[in-house]
């Protein structure tokens, strides 16, 4: 008889006693199955965008270097959860076996093809060796398994979609899905790194939701999404500016919207030290959603005190109900956005 679990996952908890997956030290990745659990042959690890920018700086961008790191973290804690960002990332893979307790409770059954919509940070995983990095995709083929707990959220893979795009689109789900609840017609919105992976989705979602009245600045750090950005309709304005520089941003801001500022700033960069370049260039009762797992909530908190703010602010919470859904229809209703995504991510 399969041993009883807790429906969070606290049975797997190693060290400290007490805490949940996630915030715990080390959690057991012992792939034996409790009752409530899913056990997946996984295929692919997309590791979230701030965890693998840093995991490829600490590695000087070798490969070999990566692994390694890679697999120190999930010997040494049970899952993939970035020391220095606290951050995981999903995966992609089949699921092999399921616990008694969820037989004839989840609609999942064995061979189905999945995208797990939880944090690596919290996910017991084994990864027996490494196949293959995509650098430019944050992307990990690995041989290996993972626990999924009777809590977690997950996506059947679409059979009109291809998997590494899927995959690519729903490790950032969240971001255009809160987007979605956040704009309303007429608003001015900023995304911060809206040409990466989930500012894109930001921008196009934004753009719907604002509507002609509306106004989408995309801000990068750099000219090289300039072009896919315009050329598609995805912002009204281009702004190459540095998102570390909060007065430069402000200036910026300040000039694109004559001085109004934005009623709502979605901060999607993979950097640290941009928490004040999002407050300033919201205005008075505004809002800023930091996706951005490399925010620092104190420093935003304390920033937009510092600058007398009276602004809302949102963590970036990767789950909002309908998110998977809605992003997977987008790939399925923009061809353009779908082509970009399978270029750059797929």
């Amino acid at each position: 008889m399969q041993p009883k679990g807790c429906q969070y996952g606290t049975h797997r908890v190693i060290k400290p006693k007490g805490v949940l997956p996630q915030p715990a030290e080390s959690i057991s990745n012992d792939m034996a199955l409790f009752d409530n659990e899913i056990r997946i042959d996984v295929q692919t690890l997309n590791i979230d965008s701030a965890s693998f920018t840093q995991i490829k700086q600490q590695a000087n961008g070798d490969v070999e270097q990566i692994k390694a790191i890679m697999m120190a973290i999930v010997k040494e804690q049970g899952k993939h959860k970035n020391p220095v960002t606290g951050s995981g990332g999903m995966l992609i893979g089949t699921v092999e076996a399921i616990g008694d307790a969820l037989i004839g409770k989840t609609p999942l059954k064995v061979g189905d093809k999945i995208a797990t919509l939880v944090s690596l940070s919290l996910t017991p995983l084994v990864i027996e060796s490494i196949t293959n990095v995509r650098m430019d995709t944050d992307q990990v083929d690995i041989k290996g398994k993972a626990i999924l707990f009777e809590s977690g959220l997950y996506a059947k893979l679409p059979k009109d979609i291809p998997e590494k795009l899927a995959l690519s689109v729903l490790d950032v789900a969240g971001a255009p899905a809160q987007t979605a609840k956040l704009v309303k017609p007429g608003d001015t919105v900023l995304v911060i790194g809206g040409g990466g992976k989930s500012g894109m989705l930001c921008l196009y979602e934004a753009k719907k939701c604002a509507g002609e009245s509306g106004c989408v600045i995309c801000l990068q750090n750099d000219d090289a999404m300039r072009e896919t950005v315009m050329a598609n309709h995805l912002a009204d304005h281009y702004i190459v500016a540095d998102a570390t520089d909060a007065v430069g941003v402000l200036k910026a801001i300040d000039a694109v919207t004559d001085g109004k500022f934005c009623d709502l700033t979605i901060n999607c960069v993979n950097v640290q030290n941009t928490e004040m370049a999002s407050i300033l260039a919201t205005k008075d009762e505004g809002t800023v959603y930091f996706f951005s797992m490399a925010t620092n909530f104190t420093k935003a908190a304390l920033g937009a005190e510092g600058v007398g703010k009276d602004i809302n602010m949102i963590i970036g919470n990767g789950y909002t109900k309908g998110h998977a859904a809605l992003t997977l229809e987008m790939m399925r209703e923009s061809e353009a956005l779908r082509k970009i995504y399978e270029k750059l991510y797929a």
